[in-house]
This record gives structure tokens, C-alpha cells and sequence, in this order.
């Protein structure tokens, strides 16, 4: 890969205008083909997340599994629960964490099946580690129930912040709240952790601004 951050950048600008595309056409076809793209979207940000796939910019590193899927998820709940209300939005989050606790089970059941028949390693499908879900399915349903109370909190008369700000404190508190989350619960106690939150806060703050521009 010549120029992975070139791709990564493209990758997910499709895969954002995919989800808020999906979600724009409600009023046609209504939420459920919105639904089935978030589910589809919440098993590969599962299995890239397992593969620990990521592309280095200097001293920043991006994971591609929070980078990309995870962020087009946030924004897909972000849009239901502005534009939708509640209702919607608990099935929307009930969606995804559902498909983020099954996704590894899946893997499981595959490599077990490839097993019993005598087969190679599936090495397209990555084996799953038990903290790491664990650690990945906690942490998704926080943030996005964190979403919608700081959305609210902010949202308050007696803050009198202007659109632009209370929407990107919102995303901005939501993304670190992850970081932390995620980092802590996968990492913490091992070496890696502290350089891989100081990593991840950094990109999410450089991302926020990014998909602050283009959710606004």
C-alpha cells in the first residue's frame, strides 16, 4: 500500500456518505435499510478491529477499525437521534452493540467449522480475543447512550452555546470517552497502554474536527 493514509481518508469519506446517504432516504423507504447497513458496518469494524489493522502518520497512529467504521457508526446514531428521536435511536443502538457482541461469536463459529473439516486458518477472518470485545462492546454502548445526554446536557438554555459548538463538544466528548473506555478496558496493564491512549487521543482530536465538518 503506497499511500495508506491517502486510502484510509477515501475509505472512510464512502463510507460516511454511505451511512448518511442511507439514513437521508428515510423519508422514502424509511430506517431499515438504514438498520442492516449500520449491522453490516458494526461486524467488519469488529473483525478489522481484531486484525489490529492501522496506518501511521508521523508520531499519530490510526486505527482503522475506530477510524473508519466506528466513527461512521457514531455519526449514523448521531443523525437518528437528532433527526429521529429516542425510539429510533435505541434501535439503532441496539443494533449495533446486538451485532458487536455476535460478530465474534461468528468468527468463533467459522474457525471452529474450518477446524472440524481439516481446513486451514482462516486468516481473513482474525481469531477473537475475549478482552478485546469485551473491551470494544462496553465501550459502544457507553458512548453512544453518553451521546445522547451530553447532546442533551448541552443543549441546555443556561449553556446558550450556538449549533456548531454544542454539536462538536459533542462528538469531541463522545470520541475521547471511547479512547478512554476502550483503551483501559483492552490495554490497560500492559506496556502498550499508555503510548496507545496518548496515540488515540491525539487522532481523535485531529478527527473531530474533520467529522465535525462534514456532520455539520
Amino acid at each position: 500500500m503506497e499511500h495508506p493514509v491517502f486510502l484510509l481518508i477515501i475509505e472512510a469519506l464512502a463510507l460516511y456518505f454511505l451511512v448518511l446517504g442511507a439514513h437521508s432516504l428515510r423519508g422514502r423507504y424509511g430506517l431499515a435499510h438504514f438498520y442492516a447497513l449500520m449491522g453490516g458496518v458494526t461486524a467488519v469494524m469488529s473483525w478489522v478491529t481484531d486484525a489490529g489493522l492501522a496506518v501511521r502518520l508521523g508520531e499519530v497512529t490510526f486505527m482503522v477499525g475506530s477510524t473508519v467504521f466506528y466513527s461512521a457508526l457514531l455519526l449514523g446514531v448521531f443523525v437518528v437521534y437528532v433527526f429521529d428521536g429516542p425510539r429510533d435511536t435505541r434501535i439503532a443502538i441496539s443494533t449495533v452493540v446486538g451485532v458487536s457482541g455476535l460478530a465474534p461469536l461468528l468468527a468463533l463459529v467459522l474457525h471452529f467449522q474450518f477446524e472440524l473439516m481439516g481446513g486451514e486458518v482462516l486468516l481473513n477472518i482474525p481469531h477473537p480475543g475475549l478482552r478485546i470485545n469485551t473491551a470494544s462492546v462496553s465501550a459502544t454502548l457507553l458512548d453512544l447512550v453518553f451521546l445522547g445526554m451530553a447532546w442533551e446536557y448541552l443543549g441546555k438554555p443556561a449553556f446558550k452555546l450556538k449549533l456548531w459548538i454544542r454539536t462538536y463538544l459533542t462528538l469531541l466528548g463522545v470520541l475521547w470517552l471511547d479512547v478512554l473506555l476502550f483503551s483501559t478496558g483492552a490495554f490497560a496493564g500492559t506496556p502498550s497502554y499508555l503510548p496507545i491512549l496518548k496515540g488515540l487521543l491525539a487522532s481523535r482530536f485531529l478527527l473531530s474536527v474533520f467529522y465535525f465538518t462534514l456532520i455539520y
